[in-house]
Formats: C-alpha cells, sequence, structure tokens
C-alpha cells in the first residue's frame, strides 16, 4: 500500500511504525474471510482490509476522527485472525492499537460513552473495585427490563455468585514438590481473582506438582490489555510498568525461568510488552519480561505433563482468539488434554472468536451476542461432557449461554494429574 506521510509525521516512531505495517498490505483481501465482524456484519469497513483505509486516511492527514470511522474500529474485537490469515505478515495489532490511542486522544465521544469507558478503565482493572462492581450489579438485577442496553448488559455480566478471595493470590512464593526444577512467576491477574479463583489455585497446584517454585511477585496486577485496548495507553502503561518492576525484582534476586500466564488475553500483551515500551525507559526490562512470559501451557509442554489418572471424557476446546492468533499457540492445550485422557473434539469454525474480546461484550453487545450464539452452536453441537478454555473472559462468555459446564484447561490437567475434580464439574 502506497502511503504519504510526511517527513515531519515520520519523526513520529508510532507514525514510523504505523507507516511500515500499512505499506506492507497488499489489499488482497483475505483477511475477510476470516474476520468475525465482516462475517456478522457483510460491510468492507468491519473488516480489516477496510479498517485499514479508515486507520490510514485518519493518520495521513492529521484528520480528527469522525464518527464513522469511530464505529468501525470500535466494532473492532482485536481478536487477530486477521494477522493469522494475512500472507503479507501485516501487524494489524499495532495499527489498531494505534488508532484507537489517537482516537483516544483526538475524537470527542458522547457523554455516555465517555463515562461509561471511564468507569470500566477505573473498575475493571482493580480486583477489589471490580468485586464491589459485581455486587452492586447482583443487586441491581431485578431492574434491569428498565435500564439502557449497554447497561443492562453490563448487570447481566455479574455472576449470580462470586468466590471469596484466594490466599494464594496474595504475594508469596510456593515451594516446588521434589526437586526444583524451574522457579517461575504466575501472573495472577486482575478481574481473574474475582470471577475465577480456582484457575490460579490449580495453576499453582499444576506447577509446583511439576517441580516448580511458584512466585506471586509483590507489585504484579492487572496486565494493562484492558485499557490498552481501549486507547488510554497511558494507563495502560503505568500498570504494565508496575508488572515490570514486579518481575524484574524477581529476576534481579532469586531468577525466573518464565513467567507463567493463564489468561490468554494477558499473555498477548504481557509478550508486547517489549513493543509498547521500545522507545521508553523501561525497554530492556520490558524485552526481558516479554521474552519470559508464556502461557501455562508452553511450561506445561516443556515439563512434560505426568497423568496420575486419565480422564475418559468428551471435552470441546475453545482455543481463545489472544491464545491462537495472538500468540500463535494452537496445539499445545489439545495435546496436553489429550495426554490426559480427555477425548478433545473442536467445533465448526474454530478460528472464530467468541464476542468477549475484553470489554467489548460491554461496550458492543449486540454485536457480541451474536457471536457468542454462534460459538456456543457449533460447541453444543459437537455434544461434549465438558467445554474447555484458556482464557477467564471465553469462560465467562460462553458460560452464560450454555448449561455444559464450562472450565479452564489448567483445572482438567490439574485433575488429571493428582489434583481436586473442578468445582464447576461437582454435581
Amino acid at each position: 500500500m502506497q502511503t504519504n506521510f510526511t517527513e515531519a509525521q515520520m519523526a513520529d516512531p508510532k507514525i514510523e511504525r504505523a507507516n511500515e505495517i500499512l505499506r506492507s498490505c497488499v489489499h488482497c483481501g483475505f483477511c475477510t474471510a476470516t474476520c468475525p465482524t465482516y462475517q456478522v456484519l457483510g460491510d468492507e469497513l468491519d473488516s480489516p482490509r477496510g479498517r485499514i483505509y479508515l486507520i490510514k486516511d485518519m493518520l495521513e492527514n492529521n484528520r480528527v476522527p469522525d464518527e464513522k470511522t469511530v464505529k468501525h474500529i470500535d466494532r473492532c474485537l482485536s481478536c487477530l485472525a486477521c494477522m493469522t490469515t494475512c500472507p503479507s505478515g501485516v501487524h494489524y495489532m499495532h495499527l489498531v492499537d494505534h488508532a484507537r490511542e489517537y482516537i483516544e486522544e483526538n475524537y470527542n465521544r458522547p457523554l455516555f460513552d465517555r463515562v461509561m469507558r471511564a468507569v470500566l478503565a477505573q473498575i475493571l482493572p482493580f480486583e477489589k473495585r471490580f468485586r464491589f462492581a459485581m455486587r452492586g450489579a447482583q443487586l441491581a438485577k431485578p431492574f434491569t427490563g428498565i435500564m439502557p442496553a449497554k447497561i443492562r448488559n453490563m448487570v447481566e455480566f455479574a455472576p449470580a455468585k462470586l468466590p471469596p478471595p484466594s490466599l494464594n493470590d496474595r504475594p508469596q512464593v510456593f515451594a516446588a514438590m521434589g526437586k526444583r526444577i524451574k522457579r517461575v512467576a504466575l501472573m495472577t491477574g486482575c478481574a481473574q481473582k474475582a470471577l475465577d479463583t480456582d484457575i490460579n489455585d490449580a495453576t499453582i497446584r499444576l506447577l509446583r506438582r511439576h517441580g516448580c517454585e511458584v512466585v506471586v511477585a509483590n507489585g504484579a496486577g492487572c496486565c494493562g490489555a484492558l485499557t490498552h485496548h481501549m486507547g488510554k495507553s497511558k494507563q495502560s502503561h503505568v500498570t504494565a510498568a508496575k508488572n515490570i518492576k514486579a518481575w524484574m525484582a524477581e529476576v534481579n534476586g532469586d531468577g525466573l525461568d518464565a513467567i507463567v500466564i493463564n489468561t490468554s488475553g494477558c499473555g498477548t500483551t504481557v509478550k508486547d510488552y517489549g513493543h509498547m515500551f521500545r522507545n521508553d525507559g523501561l525497554a530492556k526490562e520490558a524485552a526481558i519480561v516479554a521474552d519470559l512470559a508464556q502461557d501455562i501451557s508452553e511450561v506445561m509442554i516443556d515439563l512434560k505433563l505426568v497423568v496420575t489418572e486419565p480422564k475418559n471424557l468428551r471435552v470441546a476446546y475453545h482455543s481463545a482468539c489472544s491464545l491462537q492468533h495472538g500468540q500463535q499457540i494452537k496445539f499445545h492445550p489439545k495435546t496436553l488434554l489429550k495426554q490426559a485422557g480427555f477425548s478433545v473434539v473442536e467445533p465448526k469454525d474454530p478460528h472464530l472468536c467468541c464476542g468477549s474480546a475484553g470489554t467489548y461484550n460491554l461496550m458492543q453487545p449486540e454485536i457480541s451476542k451474536q457471536l457468542k450464539d454462534l460459538k456456543v452452536t457449533n460447541l453444543e453441537a459437537v455434544t461434549p461432557d465438558i467445554i474447555a478454555a484458556g482464557n477467564i473472559g471465553c469462560m465467562m462468555q460462553i458460560g452464560s449461554g450454555t448449561a455444559i459446564p464450562v472450565v479452564h484447561t489448567v483445572e482438567l490437567l490439574d485433575w488429571a494429574t493428582g489434583g481436586p475434580k473442578p468445582p464447576k464439574l461437582v454435581s
């Protein structure tokens, strides 16, 4: 794609990167075949190729974003299926992230949208605030009929019951069982600690059982993805910087072999810290952290799963977009589940997003619901006993549309290697 940025514009590292990405696009349209929003809406501007045209025009002309441009960019899930499909290696993720930041800085959203986005940015990344908000939403559920659509969707998102905080999520060190093979830091996350404490608990047990000393680093928290994808880069960088400093303290102390992440959306973001901080004083440390970041499935493949009690159950595996497209991890979870004795099946169109996508199900409820219904239909069609996924957002989204138990992959691996039966499977 030909671009026409001025010399002055190219002095900006963000524009320089955008130009690089734009020039790699050859207009082929392969991305439209796997884009969930294009499949649902059928509008070229709701495809990666269409959004690239809009972003190019906006950035080249230093244009104040208009309502049309914002609408189509807001509709992007950041599922990154386009990056898997693209034969030219267009790094759409960096481009759309830049576009969102540009919109956040230059577009005056309607008051309701501004307030809602600000509230979400100040609640979701903070576990205690999130728990408080979820309890408020639980109390508000009887009144959803008189609420605006977006508010109603946020209230309905709240689970019927929240688990109590897990003591395992506090900063501490868990000794390896038997000979220590690795010393790893576990990213405990933010919303996950409020919504499903079983995931981190199972991860710690699984890692310890396979010879890992597990560190929950003091000062580590939200990865920054939720605010980053809203274009609030200053806020996301503050959050990410805290993680970098917390984990580097461990690297420079007793050392780390890996930073283990069990929420794939977080994994995609942490692995991109090197890029996010490339022009920052933390560039070197950010690159180290990004290189150490591994999904739990990558770590377990390396450690070799020791199965003590194979499980003969039919598992439908949902591959989270941030895992299969963002991190390009396609086979490890399925391989591990098969090693654990499960019969693993995949639904039709496994590359398509479930519609969760961070805050997308809250910001774009209509499109999100269409994608959820499609995903649930395809998952139920393979008649599984259990649905497994590697991302809390996907689990919540899919779980709200089916009676089939939805659990994290790590919970099943923990169970098959000597851990307790996942609570969601206990009748």
